[in-house]
């Protein structure tokens, strides 16, 4: 069973392609975010980040040094219809067959997608071990 909903899950499957921000902490604290594509893997229940030339980013580097993260992907509906998936946890650099930023949901939280009311959050802690 995942970690995600059905209507989160729906959501990040969907048929539109959504850009993702990923935020990472460097060896000397200092936060880093970037946009990147994404992709849910459903026998993991991970959100994987790939991306040309991965191993050489300086998000990859975080993710060795420090490992952990979070990652956004949003999307504003018309006519102002906010809504997303915010995953924050631990993440692992993977460096074969092909460089692969693997994150672990340790907390999910998304907004506009199991309720339209704005403002209303979706908020869980997920039970997982390393």
């Amino acid at each position: 069973m995942s970690t995600f909903t059905e209507a989160e899950l729906a959501y990040l499957r969907g048929g539109e392609r959504r850009l993702a921000r990923l935020a990472t902490i460097s060896a000397d604290g200092v936060p880093h975010i970037t946009p990147t594509g994404y992709a849910h893997d459903p026998v993991l229940d991970t959100i994987d980040i790939g991306g040309h030339r991965l191993e050489r980013t300086k998000k990859f580097r975080d993710v060795q040094g420090n490992g952990r993260v979070a990652v956004v992907i949003d999307d504003v509906l018309p006519p102002w219809k906010p809504r997303g998936v915010e995953v924050r946890g631990w993440a692992e650099a993977i460096t074969s067959p092909e460089p692969l930023i693997r994150i672990h949901p340790e907390r999910i939280v998304s907004w506009g997608i199991e309720s339209e009311e704005i403002g209303v959050h979706h908020a869980r802690s997920v039970e997982r071990s390393r």
